[in-house]
């Protein structure tokens, strides 16, 4: 199994060497092979195909080399930029030194080390590019046809190779420096999400210390209301319409005192186990039944559109409480007709609420479930933003979409699972 290649800016920076070097000495060689065939050159041919070939060496142990667990250095990096001028001197030596038409080539490692190599590795490169090419002009084997010799009628042979270079250093250079900017913006994007993540954390861990106190204090009126609520059960017995009023309350503050009950006593049991995996349709349903215990005034309808196959997803206790919250904000928007489908595909499981409520105000669709806004007049954008943020961590997303024929959409995609896989 090939070990995968590192990632540190280093690593990556060589990488691109690598193929830069191996494009421009394929070049080379193929240029040589024309001269001397086609255009009759007189050339030492031994050196040079020596260096060609010491070079396509170079460039297969610097491969090598990347596969192994050892991270790049600056000064490495420097040590194959000179490297390359070494070679490159050495073939330009051979070939016509300056009159050579490829000797501004030298600029190309120049322009890459500025861009990728500290102030004064760069430096480096470029007092050892500026002697070759000096030593270039009084110290090479002079080739007769490069001044004198015509590709067509008018046409130097020279200007030719300053057009070919020009199109090779201009390519090298703009691909080496699209990546390098690639590389720039995509650390860029890593960074603002990862000090987004730590923000949402922050703002979670406050909330989460807010609720696990508010919780604790709900706990005695809960239990007040519940006392007060048996009582005026027994005074109601003879009164069925408020007897079905006041079993209706009991039942909501049952289930109130359970849900605190569950939220102080698993908190820190939950952080360490794993979600369940469970059936997707029968856990859905469960979900709307309960959901509707605390909603008796919402008209809501469950559509199971999928009917191949039977999903499995992983839930946890967080999960279902995020679902409840974008439930709730449906049906806030609109009690009297609040739609749920269930649908999936190979991959994932996706779950649309539809309201028929105003819908998502354009100036703040954007920020929704990032941080503390909501569509309502009298919300925090708690509920939305939490619910963003435990959908988000177990691989899904929330978006919220304007209908086109009124009202919110709101998209849950979670992925699914194997049965009996813990993710």
């Amino acid at each position: 199994m090939l070990q995968a290649l590192p990632l540190s800016t280093p690593n990556r920076n060589l990488v691109r060497l690598t193929i830069v070097r191996g494009i421009t000495w394929t070049g080379f060689l193929a240029a040589i092979i024309f001269g001397i065939e086609v255009l009759k050159f007189q050339l030492h041919v031994l050196p040079i195909i020596s260096v060609i070939v010491a070079m396509g060496l170079c460039n297969v142990a610097t491969w090598w080399r990347l596969g192994r667990p050892l991270a790049v250095t600056d000064t490495e990096y420097l040590l194959h930029w000179l490297v390359d001028i070494a070679g490159l001197s050495l073939l330009f030596y051979y070939t016509g030194g300056s009159t050579n038409p490829f000797i501004t080539y030298l600029l190309v490692p120049l322009a890459i080390a500025a861009s990728t190599l500290p102030w004064s590795y760069a430096w480096i490169i470029a007092f050892a590019a500026t002697a070759s090419y000096t030593f270039m002009m009084l110290f090479y084997e002079p080739v007769p046809q490069l001044a004198s010799a015509e590709l067509v009628s008018g046409i130097q042979l020279h200007t030719v190779g300053m057009w070919l270079n020009f199109i090779l250093s201009g390519g090298l250079l703009s691909f080496f420096i699209f990546k390098m900017a690639h590389a720039l913006r995509r650390r860029d994007l890593t960074l603002s999400r990862t000090r987004e993540a730590a923000l949402r954390n922050e703002q979670i861990l406050a909330v989460a210390t807010q609720a696990a106190g508010t919780a604790h204090e709900l706990g005695t009126p809960l239990s007040t209301m519940a006392v007060l609520l048996n009582e005026m059960r027994h005074d109601a017995a003879d009164q069925p319409q408020l007897l079905e009023d006041v079993e209706l309350l009991r039942r909501q503050v049952d289930t109130c005192k359970q849900r605190l009950q569950t939220l102080v006593a698993n908190a820190d049991r939950r952080r360490l186990e794993k979600p369940e995996t469970l059936r997707a349709i029968p856990w859905m349903e469960s979900l709307i039944q309960r959901w509707l215990v605390l909603r008796p005034d919402v008209h809501h309808q469950l559509e199971i559109v999928g009917r191949r196959g039977q999903p499995w997803i992983a839930v946890d206790t967080t999960l279902e409480q995020a679902l409840i919250n974008l439930l709730n904000n449906a049906a806030d928007a609109s009690p009297e007709a609040v739609v749920t489908s269930l649908d999936w595909n190979v991959e994932e499981l996706i779950i649309d609420i539809r309201d028929h409520g105003p819908g998502v105000p354009m100036s703040i669709a954007d920020q929704l479930g990032d941080t503390f806004i909501s569509t309502k007049s009298k919300g925090m954008g708690i509920g939305l933003f939490l619910s963003h943020a435990t959908i988000n961590r177990f691989g899904g997303g929330v978006s919220l979409y304007n209908h086109e024929e009124g009202g919110t959409l709101t998209e849950v995609k979670l992925p699914r699972v194997s049965a009996g896989e813990q993710p």
